[in-house]
């Protein structure tokens, strides 16, 4: 493979990786919207946004090395990724679901009220609380199941386009321009993953919302879930 072809591979890899992270709602959406919900730092959510990127990438080169091994045609391989983007997209939208439902009894047990107190000298007063904090959180200790949720569904979701980009090396027997061309591509949807959801998470953790903290948990996971149905039903 000749210098020209090699430098249009690069391109095409760096603007197929950016393109696809920016028009896929499931790379950042998630990460965003939990952050807010969870009370994540920032620190800890681009963390999380690089862990589950790693994988997202990685399983796509694994299945591609193991495509070039066995000789398995791009069309086998490509239907491999297919399959697997069908089974990430309905677990992102189980997940969105459910944690949804749970955000909204969040919300519903969080509704203020108020009790009548009357004391023994005739005097009496009205307390307003809510029941925030009773037993409204999730009991997860060191292992948060919604980041090894997140990280199942990012390992199942495939990296369409790395498949046919590393094929094309591939055929030349050039596994310096496989890893070459996989870092590009990796590199800059990792990259932009983590930029789109540091720069929406920093925004929001300075944006006052309490009038949405209620069922912050509910529209979390009612967006992820549409992010999951736009992924399954319109291609994105």
């Amino acid at each position: 493979m000749n210098i020209t072809s090699f430098s249009i591979l690069l391109s095409t890899a760096f603007t197929l990786g950016l393109v696809h992270t920016l028009i896929g709602p499931d790379h950042y959406l998630p990460f965003i919207l939990l952050a807010k919900a969870r009370n994540w730092k920032l620190r800890k959510t681009l963390w999380i946004t690089f862990i589950c990127g790693i994988g997202h990438v990685l399983s796509s080169v694994v299945i591609g090395m193991i495509g070039i091994a066995a000789g398995i045609a791009v069309a086998k391989l490509e239907g491999i990724e297919s399959a697997r983007g069908n089974i990430a997209s309905w677990i992102l939208i189980a997940f969105g679901f459910i944690y949804g439902i749970w955000g909204l009894y969040v919300g519903i047990k969080r509704k203020r009220h108020i009790h009548p107190h009357i004391h023994l000298n005739g005097s009496e007063h009205v307390h307003e609380h809510s029941h925030e904090g009773e037993h409204t959180h999730l009991h997860i200790t060191k292992k948060d199941i919604t980041i090894w949720t997140l990280f199942i569904i990012f390992v199942l979701g495939p990296c369409e386009p790395l498949i046919p980009l590393v094929m094309y090396p591939a055929v030349h027997y050039d596994w310096l321009g496989i890893a070459v061309v996989t870092l590009v591509f990796g590199g800059i949807t990792i990259i932009t993953m983590m930029t789109l959801v540091g720069l929406a998470s920093y925004g929001l953790l300075k944006l006052r919302l309490d009038f949405l903290n209620r069922f912050v948990h509910a529209l979390a996971g009612g967006i992820i879930a549409l992010s999951g149905l736009a992924i399954k039903f319109l291609g994105l």
